[in-house]
């Protein structure tokens, strides 16, 4: 049997910051299969993850080599490498006391070589990790090691850029609602807007939006406010 990895001493924290990026269980984007891709290509293996660590699994958000979307976090190479300062690198997953019992050594993918960086995001929180795997047993090199925890540092950034990117559109969005409910005074027709200050409608709209008014007069307004010339104009047509 596979040794379970411990738990994060910030482990709550660390559970609420990830659930924070709603990212768990989402749809493969292409700029995390690029990054896993990359790692794969430099270490020169034919496996390759970013991965995510929940309160009972390892999730996959990209994948190279691997099939399965998830795994039960004891069994995880990555938790352990949460608890990493840097890459942690299993040379030979036979011959480590943690790992010699793991289903995914004794059976499919037949891990032999791992290596694993931290995403670190804000405030020390370690997610998951961008990993590499082997089926053979191996070293990388200095170079590459570099290489992998430069590529975990840009998957993180791109973890935050994802979560600020969607907590702009909600921003806009609620900003969209807002702008839906517009003062209006029910006797003169003008506009308060955010300063609390009152005016014409087409003043208001020009200044938020692109269009320009010209003025003209409807056939019902017309008839109540000049039907003389209405009138005339009515006699006119006969």
């Amino acid at each position: 049997m596979a040794i379970p990895p411990p738990i994060p001493l910030n482990e709550q924290d660390r559970l609420t910051v990830l659930r924070g990026f709603a990212i768990l269980d989402t749809p493969p984007e292409r700029l995390f299969d690029d990054l896993a891709g990359i790692a794969a290509s430099i270490c020169g293996t034919p496996i390759a993850s970013v991965t995510l660590i929940d309160e009972r699994r390892q999730w996959h958000k990209a994948r190279i080599g691997l099939a399965p979307a998830e795994s039960p976090r004891d069994d995880a190479f990555c938790a352990h490498a949460i608890l990493a300062g840097g890459v942690m690198i299993v040379p030979d997953a036979t011959r480590d006391p943690r790992f010699a019992g793991n289903p995914g050594v004794l059976g499919d993918p037949f891990i032999r070589f791992y290596a694993g960086a931290p995403l670190e995001v804000a405030g020390g929180y370690r997610l998951g990790t961008l990993c590499v795997i082997d089926r053979s047993p191996r070293q990388l090199s200095e170079s590459q090691v570099t290489a992998l925890a430069a590529l975990s540092r840009q998957a993180a950034a791109l973890l935050e850029l994802r979560r600020a990117n969607a907590g702009l559109s909600d921003a806009l969005s609620r900003v969209s609602v807002l702008e839906g409910f517009i003062p209006i005074c029910a006797y003169c027709r003008k506009v308060r807007d955010d300063g609390d200050y009152w005016q014409q409608v087409e003043e208001y709209l020009e200044r938020r939006t692109a269009s320009q008014f010209t003025h003209g007069i409807c056939p019902d307004c017309a008839v109540v406010h000049f039907p003389d010339e209405v009138a005339d104009l009515s006699g006119g047509s006969k």
